[in-house]
């Protein structure tokens, strides 16, 4: 009995102490580690990622494979019907109990393509640290300044640093400062980093399912795109897909002289622009018949749209306009419905390679940010049958002679073999739930909770294969520039994105 009373106490003290640990602070963590991982920041950036250019992708592999396997992972480089993808899985010591056990997230490592002489620096694939000047402009400071001293304001410029080698960046400095700061994450952690996502990850969807087994986890995160434009924390629980098409209006077979047949032959160039204007109303809403059927936003979804905290006059001051379209009633309810986008018109030359001609054909591309209440066949379908209704001959391939000479208004549709499908995950589910906690770990309040983002990530596949739930976790300052000359990372939200690494991998069961 003594023996036993003895164990008890024993036991007691035990848990009394444990429970008495203070919760490691992740601020004070970060902020003694950080500068040690600029140079990680950098040596990263420097090497080019463009997907179209294959030579590109091995030296981000290997940079990947040294860098995880330093923290513990073991790592492979999956083969695909294109470039490889990344994966690195790491089991716990101590492993959790409760619903969620592994952890997967998916990030990817390709940036956009560069014009050079667009940005500001010396090259894009050269990161640059800048503060912004008294006159509003950003200004070149010495990358030591990282050493001794830090500005949350201040900048990173380089490809490919907010969208999205950052956040893959900003995980590997947790992973490194929990190491030292001996922190244990109990969950099985497995990463998936793209090669091929800004290129519409055409052999993703294959791969989810070939090593659906390897990937096999109880909860997505997808650590991609910006935070709310407010820059606060934010968590994101479904983003719209994308189709795109293209489309090709003729006149006559080689450019005319204008002054000998302007009025008399064709132009391309007026056509497409009747097809496209045919295609919405002054407001910009679409008005093909039959686009926005089967949405419907209830009273419930209104109140999670209302509670983003939007501010529409600093959006239109932002993006300078003076009045939005009017598809919803809000920003967040427009971005419910899918969208008919011209993304780009060419025809001829303009300014000083100017001729005065009737142009041979005119091109624009379309794409069409989808839904989940929207099936992009359907829309594909209404948008060829909106064009034969206007009295085009719809072919996939460039006339021959006999047609041009056949049929008054001819059109070349193409579309784009891939696509990405939209998702959106419930609120309130107990992932929700568990991530909120760990979110408000990091910043001691809720985070912005958006229903649907406009931008598209290749995720669909994980939720079909593996059957499990995603939810987005911006870390990136929206006004980014992704995907445009001087792409940028501010460097509070890489010290921000460093601690919600941490908040997440640590973050216990809830109830």
């Amino acid at each position: 009995m003594k023996k036993l009373l003895l164990s008890l106490c024993i036991f007691s003290l035990i848990s009394l102490f444990s429970s008495a640990q203070p919760k490691p602070n992740l601020e004070s963590i970060v902020q003694k580690h950080v500068k040690n991982y600029y140079a990680d920041l950098y040596d990263f950036m420097i090497l080019p990622s463009n997907a179209h250019i294959k030579e590109q992708i091995q030296p981000n592999l290997d940079w990947l494979r040294t860098a995880f396997e330093k923290r513990g992972f073991s790592t492979e480089a999956l083969p695909t019907g294109g470039h490889p993808v990344f994966f690195a899985e790491k089991k716990p010591a101590t492993p959790t109990t409760g619903p969620l056990k592994t952890l997967l997230f998916y990030m990817h490592f390709d940036g956009q393509p560069v014009e050079p002489e667009k940005w500001q620096q010396e090259s894009p694939y050269k990161p640059v640290l800048k503060k912004r000047g008294a006159n509003g402009q950003w200004e070149k400071i010495d990358w030591d300044n990282l050493q001794t001293g830090y500005d949350p304001e201040w900048r990173i410029f380089a490809r490919a640093v907010s969208d999205d080698k950052g956040p893959i960046l900003m995980l590997l400095a947790a992973l490194d400062m929990m190491q030292k700061e001996s922190i244990n994450s109990p969950y099985h952690i497995k990463v998936i980093l793209d090669s091929e996502e800004e290129i519409g990850a055409p052999h993703l969807a294959e791969a989810v399912k070939k090593y659906k087994e390897k990937l096999a986890a109880d909860f997505l995160m997808v650590m991609d795109g910006g935070r709310h434009l407010s820059n606060e924390p934010t968590l994101t629980y479904g983003c719209r897909g994308i189709a795109t098409i293209t489309l090709t209006t003729y006149g006559p077979k080689t450019p005319q002289h204008s002054g000998h047949y302007g009025n008399y032959a064709p132009n391309p160039a007026l056509r497409m622009a009747q097809l496209l204007a045919s295609m919405k109303d002054e407001d910009g809403r679409v008005t093909i018949p039959g686009y926005y059927d089967g949405i419907s936003i209830d009273a419930d979804a209104r109140k999670i749209l209302a509670a983003v905290p939007d501010s529409p006059e600093n959006i239109r001051q932002k993006l300078g306009f003076a009045a939005p379209d009017k598809v919803g009633a809000n920003y967040q309810e427009a971005l419910q419905y899918p969208s008919l986008n011209i993304r780009g018109l060419v025809c001829a030359n303009i300014g000083e390679k100017a001729n005065t001609i009737v142009p041979e054909e005119a091109i624009a591309e379309i794409d069409l940010r989808l839904v989940p209440e929207t099936d992009p066949d359907r829309l594909v379908s209404l948008v060829k049958k909106h064009i034969e209704g206007m009295g085009y001959v719809i072919l996939n391939r460039k006339p021959t002679d006999e047609e041009r000479l056949k049929y008054p208004k001819i059109v070349t549709l193409t579309e784009r073999e891939s696509r990405m499908l939209p998702f959106r995950t419930d609120f309130g589910i107990y992932p929700d739930r568990w991530l909120t906690a760990a979110m408000m770990r990091t910043f001691g309040k809720e985070p912005i909770k958006i229903r649907m983002t406009g931008g598209s990530v290749p995720i669909v596949p994980f939720l079909r294969e593996l059957n499990l739930p995603a939810i987005h976790v911006p870390m990136v300052n929206m006004d980014n520039n992704q995907h445009a000359a001087n792409e940028n990372l501010r460097l509070g939200n890489y010290v921000e994105g460093i601690k919600t690494w941490m908040a997440i991998l640590t973050q216990e069961q809830v109830k």
